[in-house]
């Protein structure tokens, strides 16, 4: 199947032939679905926490900083924006003059470009075309459609059709703008400043992307760094080439190029497993790119952000403490081991299957050495009200043991009555919204691979050169590449959570100066 010079590819790609053999096996298998045995709703696998609580929580966590834990704040921000202007781009290509855009305009399936037109000023970018077309209107007063549509998208205007999410200008602020890239630079000051005033952030980027996300990170530090008396550690990673998939055609074959080389294709989100693995830090918070809000709506992104951190080390202590009494089994009463397996199943969610962990006193303290030396992740829930995201979900994980997982909807058998009633009972879901404990009770890094289910990826039917392919997708970041974590839900607002999918999201209040 594979040639000498095909060996030669993938080994300076910085992959191996039996993980390209294991990716061509689950192409011929497929992916098991992940079988769900309830919905996580409030008080069964989701916390909600009280004002109290919160306050309590978010004290706990600012004196952790204070004694020295470091914490990272990780942004998946690789990609082009091009999918929040298709609906430009699909009218930019239908009419050639303004006057057939005019007219297409009056079309139902136009209906969001009109919006677009309609309250163009209202976006933060709007000052940028004017500067970029001097005026919007022709000298018979008709507004310049097609001229204003290249003025946000082409190269020779804002060249929003190449940039990322990241670096398009999202918030107005008294006539200056703002991108998303620096509204995390803020938040990451006011959630994740160190005992030291520093404020670590990681961006993954595209390669394409990574000059201009340096030059704006960099203008903005030094604004920042002395309006938030902080000082700015920011890095930067690619997606490895190393966690691209093989891709196969209709008969699972390698697919090849017109060159006859092996065709490769991202991994999909679940390959920034190794980005977020290689960070150095006691804490990791997870958000993506374009879930940032003005300043005016920081507060409560703050303090849930610091809520869910404290929450974390407060368990983390508990663990912490049992893993070291763990290493002298022989000192443990068994008073203790049953406080310890009470505590992995009513405060961890960790249900073995039966009893077939706990044959004699040896094989139970190897089941809690083993279920408590992972690593911890607290993930924030939002009440479902229509958006997209992978629900919280108790499900049996691949050693037997019933655990809570992110589940998206793809991996659930919906075809099967049971599955898709429990689905249906979905009250909340997770979006992206995570803090990551990565270190052992010795203060060594996770390897986190090793916490991954790779039974959790999926396929999808995709082209190449106009012939049909079947490509794969890595298990998902925060579902399948963190199945074997500790796991946490706790409910979050729903002001926390504002993405920007459209770009007429971005007209929606909560992107908006009052």
């Amino acid at each position: 199947m594979f040639t000498a010079t095909d060996q030669e590819q993938i080994r300076a790609r910085g992959g191996s032939l039996p993980e390209i053999l294991n990716q061509i096996s689950h192409f011929e298998k497929g992916f098991p679905y992940l079988k769900i045995v309830d919905v996580a709703a409030i008080g069964n696998g989701i916390t909600r926490l009280s004002e109290d609580d919160c306050s309590k929580m978010v004290s706990f966590y600012e004196s952790q900083l204070e004694k020295g834990v470091v914490s990272v704040k990780f942004v998946p921000a690789s990609g082009a924006a091009s999918r929040m202007f298709q609906s430009l781009f699909s009218f930019l290509g239908e009419a050639s003059t303004n006057q057939e855009a005019e007219l297409l305009l009056g079309k139902e399936k136009h209906k969001s470009v009109r919006q677009f037109f309609d309250q163009l000023s209202k976006f933060a970018f709007y000052p940028l075309v004017l500067e970029k077309l001097g005026t919007l209107s022709d000298p018979q007063g008709k507004m310049k459609y097609l001229e204003i549509l290249r003025a946000v998208l082409s190269p020779k205007g804002l060249n929003y059709g190449f940039l990322p999410k990241g670096l398009l200008d999202f918030h107005s602020y008294a006539g200056l703008s703002r991108t998303p890239a620096e509204e995390h630079l803020v938040e990451g000051a006011l959630y994740g400043t160190d005992a030291q005033g520093v404020v670590r952030i990681h961006f993954t980027v595209s390669p394409e992307h990574l000059p201009f996300f340096k030059k704006k990170c960099e203008m903005a530090a030094s604004i920042f760094e002395d309006r938030y008396e902080v000082t700015y550690d920011i890095s930067f990673s690619e997606q490895k080439p190393s966690t691209d998939t093989i891709a196969v055609d209709e008969n699972n074959a390698p697919f090849r190029t017109t060159e006859g080389k092996l065709f490769f294709r991202p991994g999909g989100h679940g390959a920034l497993l190794e980005n977020l693995n290689d960070l150095q830090a006691d804490l990791i918070f997870v958000k993506n790119i374009d879930n940032v809000v003005p300043d005016r709506l920081k507060d409560e992104t703050i303090k849930y952000k610091k809520a869910l951190a404290g929450f974390l080390l407060e368990r983390q202590q508990q663990i912490f403490g049992y893993l070291r009494q763990l290493e002298n089994p022989d000192q443990l009463t068994d008073a203790q081991i049953v406080e310890m397996l009470q505590y992995l199943e009513q405060e961890l969610s960790t249900l073995p299957t039966g009893k077939a962990h706990f044959t004699d006193r040896p094989s139970k303290i190897n089941y809690l050495k083993t279920k408590l030396n992972r690593p911890i992740r607290i993930c924030g829930m939002v009440k479902n009200e229509g958006e997209p995201g992978g629900g919280p979900f108790w499900a049996i994980s691949s050693d037997g043991t019933t655990t809570l997982q992110v589940v998206e909807s793809s991996q659930i058998d919906l075809k099967n009555p049971g599955q898709a009633a429990i689905a249906a009972r979905s009250t909340h879901f997770n979006p992206v919204d995570l803090v990551c404990g990565v270190r052992n009770y010795m203060g060594e890094k996770f390897y986190l691979p090793d916490f991954r289910d790779p039974e959790t990826g999926f396929i999808s039917s995709k082209s190449k050169d106009g012939k049909p392919l079947k490509a794969q997708e890595l298990p998902g970041l925060w579902n399948g590449a963190m199945s074997d974590w500790i796991t946490f839900f706790v409910e979050v607002p729903p002001v926390t959570f504002n993405p920007v999918k459209t770009v007429n999201d971005l007209l929606r209040a909560e992107h908006q100066p009052l």
